[in-house]
C-alpha cells in the first residue's frame, strides 16, 4: 500500500513494469507495450441495459429468498406483518437505489460506495468502507451463497441423505469458487452470459412458486389469511430486526455501481437498470412469500430448515425435485455476480492506493482485472475454514446501514458544496431525506434487540483505523513497505500478464 500524500513510483524493469503516476490519473506504459502504440489496456464498456438488469437480478436473487422468509416470520410472528416487511423492504431498496443513481451518474467510477465516499470525504472514510466490505462482508456473504449451492447440490445428488457431508460441501464450494473466478478472469462476456442464463432460471423458479401458491389460494385454501395480523410482535426493535432479515435478501442492488466504468451509456442505463430490477425483485419477493404463507403456517415455516423444499414437497408431489435444482441455479448465478462485481471494488481501491498497486493491474490478453479477481477468490476460499459464516453475515448486517448513511451524507455534501455540478440524474431531495431517516431507525432500534452483533460490527469498522495509519498514513512504515510492494507488482505483472491501465 502507498501513502496518500506521497505516491510511490515503480522501478523500471526491462519490458515488465511501468512508472506509476499520481493516483487517480491514467497510467502510461513502456515502449514494449503488448498492444500497438495508441491502443489501450483499460476496462471496456461491454455491459448494456440488459446486462445491467440481469447483473442486479442475478446478485439479489440468490440464497436469501430461500432462507430469510423463516427469519422474518420468526421475528414478526404473523402472515400480514411478514408480507408488509417484505414489500416495505423492496420499496426501501428502490428508494436507496434511486438516491445512489444520482451519485453513480455524477461519479461514474468503478467502486460504487467507495468512490463516492472518497470523492466526498477523502481517503479515510473510503478506506474504512473498503476495509469492512472487502475483507469481511463480501467474502462472508459470497461464501454463504456458495455454501448454499453446494448443500443443495449434494441434496439433489443424494436425495435420501439426511446429513450432508461437510467435507463434500466444502470441496464442491471450493471448486465452484475456482471455476467462476477463472470464468471472470478470461472473459467479461462469458461472465455476463453466465449471469443472463442463470438469472432467467432463478426467476422461472420463483415464478413456479408464485403460480403454485396462486393456484393453491384459488382452490379455496385461505385459512392462513383469515386473520393475517394474528400473532404479530409489535415491538419496534423486533420489527427492525425483521427488516435486517429481509434486506439481506434484497442486498446486492448496489453492486452495479462497482462496474459503472464498464456500463454503456451509464447516464441512461444505470437508473433504468436500477428501477426495473428493484421493481421486479420487490414484486417477485412479496408474492413468493405470499405463496409460501398460503401453503405453510408460520409455525411450519419456523420449524422448516429449507422453506422452499418444504413448500415443494407439500404442493409439487413427484416434481418436488425441481426446487433444489432451481436453488442450485439461483446460487450459481449469484456467486458469479458476486465475484464479478466485488473484484471491481478491490480493483478501484487499489487504483487509489488503499490496496497494493498489484491489484490495480489489467490482464493484457483478456482485459480483465485478473489480480483483483484472484485475490477475491482467495478471500472466498479462506472463508471455507468455517461453515459458520452466517454468523459473520449477521455481525455485518448493520455495516450496510452505516455505509448507506455515509453515502447519503456524501449526497447531501455534494448538494451543499457543489450545487451546480452536472447531475445527469437528480432525485427529489425528499427521497434521500426519507431514506436517511429510515436507515437511522434501522441502525438504532436493533441495538436494543441484538446489542452484541451491532457492537461487533462497529468494533470491526473501528479496527480499520490502526490499519490505515500503519500501512498508508505513517510515512516511515510506508517507505519500508515500498520495496516489497514494488516487487509484488512486478511478480504480478509477470504471473498474470498484466499492466497498469493505459490511456487510449
Amino acid at each position: 500500500m502507498k501513502s496518500e500524500e506521497q505516491p510511490q513510483r515503480s522501478e523500471s524493469t526491462a519490458n515488465t513494469t511501468m512508472e506509476t503516476p499520481a493516483k487517480g490519473t491514467p497510467q502510461k506504459g513502456p515502449d514494449s507495450s503488448p498492444k500497438e502504440e495508441g491502443s489501450s489496456v483499460r476496462l471496456r464498456k461491454e455491459l448494456g441495459l440488459l446486462e445491467g438488469i440481469t447483473m442486479i437480478l442475478g446478485i439479489i436473487i440468490g440464497s436469501g429468498i430461500f432462507v430469510a422468509p423463516k427469519g422474518v416470520i420468526t421475528y414478526v410472528g404473523s402472515v400480514g406483518m411478514s408480507l408488509i416487511v417484505w414489500a416495505a423492504s423492496g420499496l426501501l431498496t428502490m428508494l436507496g437505489a434511486l438516491c445512489y443513481a444520482e451519485l453513480g451518474t455524477m461519479i461514474p467510477e468503478s467502486g460504487g460506495m467507495y468512490a463516492y465516499l472518497h470523492a466526498a470525504f477523502g481517503p479515510l472514510p473510503a478506506f474504512l468502507y473498503i476495509w469492512v466490505t472487502a475483507v469481511l462482508r463480501n467474502c462472508a456473504g459470497g461464501a454463504v451463497v456458495a455454501f448454499t449451492f453446494s448443500n443443495y447440490l449434494v441434496m439433489a445428488i443424494f436425495g435420501g441423505c439426511e446429513v450432508v457431508p461437510d467435507a463434500a460441501v466444502r470441496l464442491i464450494t471450493a471448486i465452484l469458487i475456482c471455476f467462476l473466478s477463472w470464468v471472470n478472469c478470461v472473459n467479461v462476456k462469458w461472465a455476463t452470459k453466465v449471469q443472463n442464463v442463470f438469472t432467467v432460471s432463478k426467476v422461472v423458479a420463483l415464478t413456479v412458486v408464485i403460480v403454485t401458491g396462486a393456484v393453491y389460494l384459488g382452490t379455496g385454501h385461505l385459512d392462513n389469511y383469515q386473520d393475517p395480523m394474528y400473532g404479530t410482535d409489535w415491538r419496534a426493535g423486533v420489527i427492525a430486526t425483521a427488516f435486517y432479515q429481509s434486506l439481506f435478501s434484497y442486498g446486492g442492488w448496489e453492486n452495479l455501481y462497482y462496474v459503472a466504468e464498464e456500463l454503456k451509456n451509464p447516464n441512461r442505463n444505470l437508473p433504468l437498470a436500477i428501477i426495473v430490477s428493484t421493481s421486479l425483485v420487490t414484486f417477485i419477493y412479496t408474492f413468493t412469500n405470499a405463496a409460501y404463507l398460503a401453503v405453510l403456517t408460520p409455525t411450519e415455516m419456523i420449524s422448516s430448515s429449507a422453506v422452499a423444499v418444504t413448500f415443494a414437497n407439500r404442493t409439487l408431489g413427484v416434481m418436488a425435485w425441481i426446487m433444489p435444482v432451481f436453488v442450485i441455479c439461483s446460487t450459481f448465478g449469484s456467486t458469479n455476480g458476486i465475484i464479478f462485481t466485488q473484484s471491481r471494488l478491490i480493483f478501484a481501491a487499489a487504483r487509489k492506493g488503499h490496496f497494493p498497486e498489484a491489484l490495480s493491474l489489467v490482464n493484457i490478453d483478456h482485459v480483465t482485472p485478473m489480480p483483483a479477481i484472484v485475490i477475491h477468490g482467495v478471500g472466498l476460499l479462506l472463508m471455507l475454514v468455517t461453515s459458520d459464516v452466517v454468523m459473520l453475515i449477521n455481525y455485518t448486517s448493520c455495516v450496510m446501514t452505516l455505509t448507506n448513511l455515509g453515502c447519503m451524507g456524501a449526497l447531501f455534501w455534494f448538494r451543499y458544496r457543489e450545487p451546480d455540478r452536472e447531475r445527469p440524474f437528480k432525485v427529489w431531495l425528499v427521497l434521500p431525506v426519507v431514506f436517511t431517516v429510515t436507515q437511522v431507525f434501522l441502525l438504532v432500534l436493533p441495538i436494543i434487540q441484538n446489542p452484541l452483533e451491532v457492537g461487533v460490527a462497529v468494533v470491526f469498522i473501528v479496527s480499520g483505523l490502526p490499519i490505515y495509519y500503519i500501512t498508508i498514513y505513517c510515512e516511515p512504515i510506508t517507505k519500508k513497505l515500498s520495496r516489497p510492494m514494488r516487487r509484488l507488482t512486478i511478480w504480478c505483472q509477470l504471473l498474470f500478464r498484466s499492466l497498469p491501465e493505459k490511456e487510449a
